[in-house]
């Protein structure tokens, strides 16, 4: 039985959005990954570290990947239910989850880490991330990139021209250098996703809550069911996410 546009919103309107587990968007979209493998690396830089702290964790998953922590083992997450989420996942591995506002300082001492980890902040204090980090010690993520799913983005809100000025890579390596950091690599790749139905562009956007801020179905529903005939019409909403691999050292 086909589902209507209420049926596709209802049922993604009322889904749990807590966590960074995308799995409820299986066979209603796709996203193409890096070919760096963020997670595979990340996982070989903990098996070798000493101390290591990962920024915004989200509900932990990510990290939850990786076969061995190190001794010293944090992370930090302000939202609540990420929080809960992290915390039941992560402490049976022995790594401590620190709520955290996302705001300088982090609430660690100089020269704690000898690895920093995190993928997809939403924000980067540099200033921060060079002063936890000891010297020698290394940063290591994966941003969003520059203008990441503003097809999407601009199908709401309209034209966002300063927006996509944001998250520039060479600006985010300059102001790395400025805090003090060494820049190892750089490298952005534009990926491509597809929504398959409206159910899956109203998760998307309840759960990655600063593409669209505030967005409602009640507030959107207009423009929903305009892109529900599109996508009904046409096939897939075609979008390409942006993506950016950082390593940066801070000098012995």
């Amino acid at each position: 039985m086909e589902r209507t546009f209420e049926d596709l919103i209802a049922a993604a309107d009322a889904v749990s959005v807590a966590g960074w587990d995308f799995s409820w968007l299986a066979g209603r979209a796709t996203e193409e990954r890096p070919s760096w493998g963020y997670q595979r690396q990340q996982a070989g830089r903990l098996a070798t570290a000493r101390a290591a702290l990962d920024i915004q964790t989200g509900g932990g998953e990510v990290l939850a990947e990786a076969e061995r922590f190190p001794p010293t083992m944090v992370a930090t997450e302000s939202w609540p239910p990420n929080l809960a989420k992290a915390t039941a996942l992560l402490h049976p591995r022995g790594a401590v989850v620190v709520a955290d506002p996302d705001e300088p300082p982090l609430p660690f001492a100089a020269d704690a880490f000898d690895l920093v980890t995190s993928r997809h902040p939403a924000t980067i204090w540099w200033d921060e991330i060079a002063r936890v980090l000891e010297p020698g010690g290394v940063y290591f993520a994966q941003h969003v990139g520059p203008a990441s799913v503003f097809e999407l983005v601009e199908y709401f809100l309209g034209p966002q021209p300063e927006a996509r000025k944001g998250r520039d890579p060479e600006r985010e390596a300059a102001d790395a250098r400025a805090a003090g950091l060494e820049i190892v690599q750089s490298r952005t790749e534009r990926l491509r996703m597809e929504f398959n139905d409206i159910g899956a562009v109203v998760y998307f956007l309840r759960k990655v809550i600063w593409m669209v801020p505030g967005f409602t179905v009640a507030q959107y529903r207009d423009r929903l069911a305009e892109l529900h005939r599109l996508i009904e019409a046409d096939g897939p909403f075609v979008a390409y996410s942006a993506r950016t691999l950082v390593e940066a050292r801070k000098p012995a």
